[in-house]
């Protein structure tokens, strides 16, 4: 009956925490020249915002990214950024905006990775009753929320691997596609090279002078 009721309370105190996080992972590809933002909704003033980025492909893998407030006030802010990962509590109610501008790149498209997140403090105050329950309760939940920030490193892990993978590959095709192109080119030159010296051997073998009669 005790580990029945313990399980119940994991249960109960994770649903609890699920229900107050909410986030947005996403990956978007940003053309030359273009500015695209994305927008998350505070319910209460003292919310905590999570905002991750990661450039995976594109160019320099920079990108510039704006912050803004439900008044239009900039928070956060960066030029030529590869990644970020900042977490700030919203002291407004309302629609925060999260923009990026690949302006610095005329012809390359930017493919970024980002995560939104928005939670409220999750923890409870401490029950009024005394006893074994109230303890066991607050154990479990200080259980759950170091569980939880262990997830929470671990997908920062995930991540910054995913993102060194995505740019080891990028790296590896431009690299490809350069040798493939040089070798072609190399190809092109050697051919015209061996043209122009069969060409120019022929025409002094054959070349006609001046005949005179004795």
């Amino acid at each position: 009956m005790a580990v029945a009721f313990t399980l119940f309370l994991s249960l109960l105190c994770f649903l609890q925490l699920a229900i107050r996080t909410h986030a947005a992972a996403l990956t978007t590809a940003i053309g030359p020249n273009e500015r695209i933002c994305f927008y998350a909704d505070v319910d209460k003033a003292g919310e905590k915002i999570g905002f991750y980025f990661a450039v995976q492909s594109g160019g320099s893998f920079d990108i510039d990214f704006e912050v803004k407030d439900p008044n239009e006030k900039t928070l956060l802010d960066g030029k030529r950024e590869r990644q970020g990962d900042y977490v700030f509590t919203a002291n407004t109610v309302g629609e925060y905006s999260f923009c990026f501008e690949n302006d610095m790149s005329t012809l390359t498209e930017k493919l970024v990775d980002f995560d939104i997140m928005v939670e409220s403090e999750p923890r409870r105050e401490p029950s009024a009753k005394p006893g074994q329950i109230a303890d066991q309760t607050s154990a479990l939940e200080e259980s759950i929320f170091r569980l939880n920030g262990m997830l929470i490193n671990i997908k920062r892990t995930q991540k910054y691997f995913h993102t060194r993978e995505n740019r080891g590959f990028d790296i590896v095709k431009s690299t490809k596609n350069r040798m493939f192109w040089y070798t072609v080119f190399e190809s092109l030159a050697v051919i015209g090279m061996a043209v122009v010296q069969v060409y120019v051997l022929q025409t002094f073998f054959t070349k006609t002078g001046r005949r005179y009669k004795v």
